[in-house]
């Protein structure tokens, strides 16, 4: 759990600098196709190309389409039909996406990883729910793809992992990764990005290193990896944890004001949805 632990430390500051210094002033494509051309340029070069599965490889591309290149194009989209407090709100549910894939994937239902994902979504739901606008379907329905297809590459990089084991590290095999995220970030960017507004100011770029280093090089990677380790329900709760934490990095480095009330309980109630993933995976072992 430490590698999701220290993941959600780094969205959660990354959701904080594309808020200052990104949003309304730089290309939101531009931006995409960057980290990951960032991130590939990491890891690509340590990637193993010979004596990998064809599967597992094609598997990959798949993977990095779907967790990266979809999910940010979908999420991009949603901004121009949703104000960013429905945004907030609508990204709670990929805890829900995790579980329901995640049992898919294994033939069964697992009622206990069920109820951890909807615990942690009214956890996130208390800290974040603002009033939505009724015209709302279409940006729902935007990052309802987002959230299934982040959820998706997550889960199936578990499973890929499993199905193809390899004395190789994992950052040996993951370059794959983000080619496939890079056949959706370019044409997304070619289609709709606005070539006038790229970075004009030194911070920008900073920015911009930090997300394709940090974010989406060492985060995408240790994300995934951390995955591995956990069971679902567990993976599951962790895709809402950065939920309170960016909230209380807003208020301590940003000086924005929030509820501390709401985060408290929110937070409060993430953490219990984690003690029942937890239980879960106790009482099935012990049935085993």
């Amino acid at each position: 759990m430490g590698y999701l632990l220290f993941v959600t430390l780094i969205q959660a500051f990354s959701f904080s600098l594309i808020g200052v210094y990104l949003a309304g002033h730089v290309d939101s494509y531009f931006a995409v196709l960057l980290r990951v051309v960032l991130a590939g340029l990491v890891f690509i070069p340590l990637t193993r190309w010979r004596r990998v599965e064809p599967s597992f490889m094609r598997g990959m591309l798949l993977i990095g389409a779907l967790q990266f290149g979809v999910t940010y194009v979908c999420l991009y989209l949603s901004f121009r039909v949703l104000a960013v407090p429905e945004v907030l709100l609508f990204t709670i549910l990929t805890p829900l996406h995790v579980t329901l894939i995640e049992d898919a994937l294994n033939r069964r239902f697992n009622p206990w990883g069920l109820l951890a994902a909807l615990v942690a979504v009214l956890g996130a739901v208390i800290i974040r729910y603002d009033r939505v606008d009724p015209n709302y379907l279409g940006g729902f329905l935007l990052l309802q793809v987002a959230n299934f297809t982040y959820a998706a590459g997550q889960v199936l990089y578990k499973h890929l992992v499993a199905r193809h084991p390899s004395d190789l590290p994992h950052y040996r095999r993951f370059g794959y990764f983000y080619l496939g995220a890079l056949a959706v970030a370019l044409p997304a960017f070619l289609l709709f990005g606005d070539p006038q507004h790229l970075p004009d100011a030194p911070q920008q770029w900073v920015v911009l290193l930090f997300l394709g280093l940090c974010s989406t090089a060492l985060g995408m990677y240790w994300w995934n990896k951390g995955a591995c380790l956990v069971n679902g329900a567990t993976l599951a709760v962790m895709n809402n944890l950065h939920v309170p934490v960016g909230l209380l990095i807003n208020l301590l480095i940003w000086g924005q004001n929030e509820d501390l009330g709401k985060l408290f309980l929110g937070g409060l109630v993430i953490v219990s949805s984690v003690w029942i993933s937890r239980r879960g995976l106790v009482q099935r072992r012990a049935v085993l």
